[in-house]
């Protein structure tokens, strides 16, 4: 059994290497025609061609991760169906490779794939996507979210803060930020406001270019109003880069344990954290996918080809593919309009997907 694991080891691997490689060339490709538009243009002088490049290089992990439950498929479609034709897999049948066997094996090689797409979506991808953000902001000016900016709140035992952060610069650094603190009434006691401001190494934040006005009553009576224009300013926070970024980035770009902490910290401040639930299943049970493909591939080792059918068996894994990112992407929209659980709109595309898998692989290998 070594020399048949290793033999299947050895083809799916490589088809589905070669797979992916064709989809990320492709992807590249679309890629640099649309950063085209951005190469030279007004106000960003610096960016050129060999920087969109690195740029477009450093999105290519998101897109591996994106595609590898789409190239398992494929990949392992076509090895099946190309040992199912020249009836090697006729003979490692006779051989003693029983169905279940045959199952647990190509399972085994799910689960590497399993952790190779964890890997690359919870550390590579989210570090090269944040890499490539601020490298575009270096040379084109700043990563923003449009003029109203990104907001965050935060809650501290003597009142609440309402923090808006335009953008972030190319070196991580933020721009245009303005906090609001508001005492446990809900009164408004300060309103300060940096140019730029630096996350500091004690769960604070130092702002530069500062423009602070205070609020003062008496008595819950009309007071006076404080202005001043220090250099620089402190502010305590437990509101981490992780968050900012999360706020101003896209939610899918970031790791698990980033977006879990980003979940908290919106659940504890009351507001509405359910998009970000929603991205955190999914990169829980978007990995798992890929145990998926490989058992809705096996039965295609079952089949009988004739001479040139194996094209059209390749394509119908394409639309197979296809039709579960979609559904993937559809339920999660519909997840949100309709309030259903995270974890059931995360887990329901792989859920349909099992069944079609396991009731493909009951009716043409085990009834059959």
């Amino acid at each position: 059994m070594k020399t048949v694991r290793r033999l299947l080891y050895r083809e799916v691997v490589i088809a589905v290497a070669l797979v992916t490689l064709g989809f990320v060339a492709l992807f590249f490709f679309f890629d640099l025609v649309e950063e085209l538009q951005s190469v030279n243009r007004s106000g960003a002088l610096g960016y050129r061609i060999p920087q969109a490049l690195i740029y477009i290089g450093l999105t290519m992990p998101n897109h591996i991760y994106e595609l590898m439950p789409i190239t398992v498929l494929i990949g392992t479609i076509f090895v099946m169906a190309r040992l199912a034709q020249s009836s090697e897999f006729t003979i490692l049948r006779t051989s003693g490779l029983g169905p279940w066997r045959a199952l647990r094996t190509l399972l085994t090689l799910g689960l590497v794939f399993v952790l190779f797409t964890f890997a690359v979506g919870d550390y590579i991808a989210p570090l090269a996507d944040r890499t490539a953000q601020l490298l575009k902001a270096r040379f084109q000016g700043q990563v923003t979210v449009g003029k109203t900016g990104a907001w965050l709140k935060e809650k501290q035992a003597y009142g609440s803060f309402a923090v808006n952060v335009g953008a972030l610069s190319g070196d991580g650094d933020m721009k245009d930020v303005r906090i609001f603190e508001f005492d446990n009434r809900g009164h408004l006691v300060s309103v300060t406001q940096g140019q730029t401001a630096t996350f500091g190494e004690h769960d604070d934040w130092l702002l530069s270019g500062v423009d602070r006005t205070e609020f003062t009553t008496v008595d819950n009576q009309s007071g006076h109003v404080d202005r001043t224009f220090p250099p620089s300013f402190r502010w305590p926070t437990g509101v981490t880069a992780e968050m900012v970024a999360a706020a101003v980035l896209r939610p899918e770009r970031m790791g698990t344990i980033d977006l879990f902490q980003y979940m908290q910290h919106l659940s504890s401040n009351n507001q509405s954290a359910q998009k970000y639930e929603i991205q955190f299943w999914k990169k829980v049970f978007y990995p798992l996918s890929c145990l998926v493909m490989v058992v809705l591939a096996l039965p295609f080792a079952y089949f009988h080809f004739r001479s040139g059918s194996i094209a059209s068996y390749v394509f119908g894994g394409v639309m197979a593919g296809i039709s579960f990112v979609l559904l993937n992407n559809v339920l999660s929209d519909l997840g949100t309009l309709q309030g259903w659980q995270p974890w059931f709109t995360a887990a329901l595309p792989g859920l349909i997907y099992s069944i079609l898998s396991l009731t493909a692989f009951t009716w043409l290998v085990l009834k059959r």
